[in-house]
C-alpha cells in the first residue's frame, strides 16, 4: 500500500502560484467590448476555469482538505420543499440572494489527513451525475493527493452523488488502496431483497446503484456501527432520517472538534436557516428533521467547526442559533494551516 502522503509537505507554493498567475493575468486584461466582450463572458467560469476548489484547513494535528466536485441543477419548485410554500421557499432563496426559479447544489468531499491515514470523507460523483460533476480529481492534484494515498473511505450513506466517485467509469477502483467503510444501518437497508422488491419505483435505480458500487467489493467493505470511533480520531454519530442509515462523523485532534454533518441538511441558506423544511430527498420526513434540530441544537452550544456535503466552498465553519432557525458562518477562506 502506498504510503500516505503529507499535506505539510505538499508544494502548496505550485497551486499559490497558479492562483497568483491567474490573478495577474485577470488584472492586465484589456477592457473589450462589442463582440469580443460577449466573447469573454462566453468563457466558463469556475467550475470549468483552470483553478480547482480546495478549501484546507485544520482540527487539532489533522489537516482538513474540502474539494469542490461540481454541482447539480434543479427547480426550485414546490417539489423541492415539501412543507412550506412555494413562495416562501423562493423568497428565502431572495433573501440569500439566490435564483428565486433555479438551485444549485454543489457537491464538497473532504479529506482528512491524520498523519497516518489519508480519509477520504464520501467519494463524490465520480462524474457521473451529469457535465457539471466530477471536479473533485483537480482538486485532489491540485492538493497533491493522489488517489493511491487515500487509505480510507467513510461514507455517510448511499445516495449516489456519495458513493458514485468509488469506481471509475470501466469499474475499476478509483481509489485502489482504501478500505471502504460504510454504515452498518444504510448497508443493511440497501442490500436488503426485501427493501427492495418494495421500493417505490423512482427508488429502484438507487438499490441498483448500491449494489453495482458494493456488490463485488467483499472484505474491501468494513461496516461501522452509530457511535463506533470507526478509526482513530473519528467517531460515528447516528443521524438517521435522510436514510435510515445516514451517519454523521466526529473528528477529534489535540483537544479540537469538527463535525462532518454529511446531508443533515441540504443547502445551508434554505435548511440550516429553515431546520423545520423537509427537502424531497429526505427519506423520512420526521426523523430528519428531528435529527437536524439535535444536531444544529449542538453544534451552535457548543461552538462546535462543523462541515457539510452541500454547504459550497468554503464548506466548514459554525452554526449560530436564531429566533426562527440557525445561521452558518463560514471560515474565513483565507485561513491558513
Amino acid at each position: 500500500m502506498t504510503d500516505p502522503v503529507s499535506l505539510a509537505g505538499m508544494n502548496r507554493r505550485a497551486v499559490l502560484g497558479s492562483a497568483a498567475a491567474a490573478t495577474a493575468a485577470a488584472v492586465t486584461l484589456p477592457l473589450v467590448s462589442g463582440a469580443a466582450h460577449a466573447q469573454a463572458n462566453d468563457v466558463p467560469k469556475q467550475a470549468n476555469a483552470p483553478l480547482p476548489g480546495v478549501f484546507r484547513y485544520r482540527v487539532g494535528s489533522y489537516e482538513l482538505t474540502s474539494l469542490f466536485d461540481g454541482y447539480g441543477t434543479r427547480p426550485l419548485d414546490e417539489k423541492f420543499v415539501l412543507n412550506a410554500p412555494v413562495d416562501q421557499v423562493r423568497a428565502a432563496a431572495r433573501d440569500a440572494f439566490r435564483p428565486a426559479d433555479t438551485l444549485k447544489i454543489s457537491y464538497s468531499p473532504t479529506v482528512v489527513h491524520t498523519g497516518s491515514n489519508v480519509v477520504l470523507l464520501d467519494s463524490g460523483t465520480g462524474g457521473k451525475l451529469g457535465a457539471t460533476t466530477g471536479m473533485m480529481s483537480r482538486g485532489l492534484d491540485a492538493a497533491g493527493i493522489p488517489p493511491s494515498a487515500v487509505t480510507a473511505i467513510v461514507i455517510s450513506h448511499f445516495h449516489g452523488d456519495h458513493i458514485s466517485g468509488i469506481k471509475a467509469a470501466d469499474n475499476t477502483l478509483a481509489f485502489p488502496n482504501a478500505e471502504i467503510l460504510v454504515p452498518e444501518a444504510e448497508y443493511a437497508y440497501w442490500m436488503d431483497e426485501g427493501e427492495a422488491s418494495r421500493a417505490p419505483a423512482g427508488r429502484k435505480s438507487a438499490f441498483d446503484l448500491v449494489r453495482a458500487t458494493f456488490g463485488d467489493l467483499g472484505s474491501r467493505i468494513r461496516r461501522y456501527r452509530a457511535g463506533e470511533e470507526v478509526l482513530p480520531g473519528m467517531t460515528s454519530v447516528a443521524a438517521y432520517g435522510h436514510t435510515p442509515g445516514h451517519t454523521a462523523l466526529q473528528i477529534s485532534s489535540g483537544g479540537e472538534m469538527a463535525m462532518a454533518l454529511a446531508d443533515v441538511t441540504n443547502v445551508p441558506f434554505l435548511f440550516v436557516r429553515h431546520p423545520d423544511w423537509s427537502a424531497v430527498f429526505d427519506m423520512d420526513a420526521d426523523m430528519a428533521r428531528a435529527t437536524r434540530h439535535k444536531l444544529l441544537d449542538r453544534m451552535a452550544a457548543d461552538r462546535t467547526l462543523a462541515f457539510g456535503y452541500h454547504w459550497g466552498l468554503p464548506n466548514a465553519g459554525y452554526v449560530r442559533k436564531t429566533a426562527s432557525g440557525f445561521e452558518f458562518e463560514p471560515l474565513a477562506y483565507v485561513q491558513t494551516l
